[in-house]
């Protein structure tokens, strides 16, 4: 009986490219190949294609999002999605393969594009129930000057990319006269950014996915950083301290695992995804920060920490996230 056929997809079209394929390198090393054919597809702005012995290329023809290997035409059962930023991550490749009909390890395109906005995150959640901060929009073709911002919000805020993730073009404001450099920062990124109140408390981040129907939370991480907050630095190159499990009683260890759970059925979530909470222990309120819809695979990231800590290994991981969306024989 033959083998599943699966595209790994890694690449993308933005800065967060070099994640993604830091990503492929872990996931590449622990999807099961003697359960799955599995063709890696490298997607640039350039051309999709994929690599052949003696790093031959073989271009995807994008009318059936196939290949054709020493005559034989190769179509896919289903496609594991390892692509950060665009457009793996913000719904467009998800529309594209709904439109073929072939099935996907991610949100679909409506979750994963709104997620990917985190203004209509945080305002989604926030009709849900769920606690967030402060905030306000802007777009670049109507922006406000410092002074007005600073009468609707109060300091320190985060300016950040509205579209995008791994901290990239993100600042922590202080004091009123480093606004602007922040602004004209995160407007370099993306032509909307979003400004949000600072919150005093514990970072967690949590990893959820889907078996059997059944939505799973993992043991979830706290974050201490060396730095301000949790930027590209202390994700990626070693500047912070990630405690997983978190230290928590009983009770907190419940909220975080049961309001990322409502937010998950909320935001009608696939696969497996990260998402990013402050918790105000004066409040003893919860915050959404926000939601990775593609959480990163790297030596580096969080989820594959969680899913070791959870007494799974990443192969039968893996193999779980492509089981669910494979036909049920």
């Amino acid at each position: 009986m033959s083998k599943p056929r699966i595209a790994f997809v890694t690449g993308g079209y933005s800065g967060e490219a070099v994640i993604s394929y830091a990503s492929a390198i872990t996931i590449q090393q622990n999807v099961d190949v003697s359960k799955f054919d599995v063709y890696r597809i490298d997607i640039t702005k350039d051309s999709w294609f994929h690599k052949i012995v003696d790093n031959n290329i073989v271009l995807v023809d994008k009318n059936d999002f196939s290949l054709t290997i020493q005559g034989e035409k190769v179509l896919f059962d289903g496609v594991l999605i390892g692509i950060h930023g665009t457009p793996g991550e913000d719904g467009k490749l998800q529309g594209y393969f709904d439109m073929l009909d072939i099935p996907y390890t991610s949100c679909d395109a409506s979750s994963s594009a709104v997620t990917f906005n985190k203004k209509y995150t945080i305002a989604i959640a926030a009709a849900g129930g769920i606690n967030t901060a402060k905030s306000i929009v802007m777009f670049q073709h109507s922006a406000l000057p410092a002074a007005s911002i600073l009468q609707k919000l109060t300091l320190p805020l985060f300016v950040k990319p509205n579209n995008g993730g791994s901290s990239i073009g993100m600042s922590k404001v202080n004091k009123p006269e480093e606004l602007d450099l922040a602004i004209t920062k995160a407007f370099k990124e993306d032509n909307q950014i979003l400004l949000e109140e600072f919150i005093n408390g514990r970072e967690f981040t949590i990893g959820i996915y889907r078996k059997n129907g059944e939505i799973i939370p993992l043991p979830f991480t706290e974050i201490i950083t060396e730095k301000e907050f949790f930027d590209y630095d202390a994700k990626y190159n070693g500047m912070s301290k990630e405690i997983t499990p978190a230290n928590c009683d009983d009770e907190l260890t419940n909220l975080v695992q049961q309001t990322a759970s409502k937010l998950y059925e909320l935001f009608n979530c696939k696969g497996v995804i990260r998402i990013d909470f402050i918790y105000n222990e004066n409040s003893g309120k919860l915050f959404l920060l926000e939601i990775n819809t593609v959480p990163g695979q790297s030596a580096a990231s969080i989820v594959p920490q969680q899913v070791r800590a959870s007494g799974m290994d990443l192969m039968s991981f893996y193999t779980s996230l492509i089981e669910e969306i494979l036909p049920k024989q």
